[in-house]
């Protein structure tokens, strides 16, 4: 199994002080930072690879992962043009979605702990999505609507009339096997072609869905994480609710001290 970690924005809507902007994934909370915590995890999993996609103060995560002796193996691709989309920096990593094994495919400006993570990496070869039905209503949350057990939609405005019996927020983390990966780096491509290199990645997973509905060919599971905590770190309020509201509620600060002894 690999991991896939989006690295390269620059978190523009997160104000840090002048001269001192750093990559999210480089925020500590409690003793670790979002990118230890990251690989503490993958570790924990036996991933083999993690693959950071980097733009933004590339060379601050080369030099985090360097002082880190305890990583899985680590590969750094830059995304030169992080200023645009994500699924650009999809594109970038075109050569670790398509050379075997599930992938998984991770936002890094996310604390969570384990109650999140190991859904995703439970069971053999899959394809799976994560939703939070426990969501604060509003335009920033990424729907994950669900009808039958079958994701029917994914995006932050969701179409009125569309059928549904469940909905949540889509964690920021995905798991896709061999081939449904390989599909995936192929619509990313064709967005970039199109010059739709602005696009957030979630919108081409969501034709992944969407074609799915047409042609059933890539199986989903749906994976409920409802009450588990975690955020995403968007804004600098994420900043707070993160250190006030989640970090006291994660499971996993005790076992970072042993991790990085092994």
């Amino acid at each position: 199994m690999r991991a896939i970690i989006l690295a390269a924005g620059m978190g523009l809507r997160l104000v840090q002080p002048e001269g001192q902007q750093k990559p999210k994934c480089l925020l500590r909370f409690g003793d670790a930072s979002l990118l230890e915590r990251h690989l503490h995890f993958l570790k924990s999993a036996n991933v083999d690879e993690v693959v950071f996609v980097t733009g933004f103060k590339s060379e601050q995560i080369e030099a985090e992962l360097a002082s880190i002796d305890w990583k899985p193996k680590t590969e750094i691709v830059v995304n030169d043009e992080f200023t645009l989309g994500s699924v650009l920096s999809v594109h970038t990593a075109r050569d670790a979605m398509t050379r075997g094994g599930d992938v998984l495919l991770m936002d890094a400006d996310v604390l969570y702990d384990e109650r999140i993570f190991a859904p995703l990496v439970a069971g053999g070869s899959v394809n799976r999505l994560l939703i939070d039905r426990d969501f604060e209503a509003g335009d920033e949350p990424v729907k994950l609507c669900v009808e039958n057990g079958v994701p029917v939609e994914l995006r932050k405005q969701v179409a009125a009339g569309l059928k549904y019996d469940t909905i949540g927020e889509s964690v920021g983390f995905f798991r896709f096997d061999q081939a449904t990966a390989t599909r995936l780096a192929d619509i990313c491509a064709e967005y970039v072609a199109t010059d739709r290199a602005k696009m957030p990645h979630e919108e081409a997973v969501r034709d992944l869905l969407l074609e799915n509905l047409q042609n059933p060919s890539h199986v989903f599971d749906i994976a409920d994480v409802t009450g588990a905590p975690w955020i995403e770190i968007d804004f600098q309020n994420d900043v707070k609710r993160a250190a006030d509201e989640v970090l006291p509620q994660l499971n996993a600060l005790r076992q970072f001290a042993g991790a990085s002894q092994q």
